[in-house]
């Protein structure tokens, strides 16, 4: 007897990341670059990255932007251009550690995944 055999395709589903994520992962990227450039000793130049597009890229699926997010998100993008700002009379160290803790401050409230990660960027 002669037997059939039955080949199923199998299909995946794989993760696509939203423009939100993409986003913050290019934010994460900037920071660390950043962080290394305080530790050296260099100053920071330029916000190569365009934050307003905080306010409408797409979200991961089933987040939304509640009213914690929209409280967050312009005291983030202020102290993250405070960052670059030459004219500061803050030191850079500062600024850039209230940067990243405006990010756990979010974080805390909406996606806290990737808190562990973002404290790594803060500068002892």
């Amino acid at each position: 007897m002669e037997e059939k055999v039955i080949s199923k395709k199998v299909e995946y589903d794989m993760y696509q990341p939203s423009e939100m994520a993409n986003l913050m992962k290019a934010m994460y990227a900037y920071n660390l670059q950043i962080k290394n450039q305080i530790t050296a000793g260099e100053t920071t130049v330029s916000m190569p990255l365009d934050l307003m597009q905080l306010h409408s890229a797409e979200m991961s699926s089933g987040k939304g932007r509640t009213p914690a997010w929209n409280s967050f998100v312009n005291v983030f993008i202020e102290s993250q251009n405070a960052v670059t700002d030459t004219l500061s009379n803050i030191e850079l160290k500062e600024r850039f550690n209230s940067a990243i803790n405006n990010c756990l401050g979010c974080h805390k409230t909406e996606c806290v995944g990737p808190i562990p990660k973002i404290k790594k960027l803060l500068i002892q």
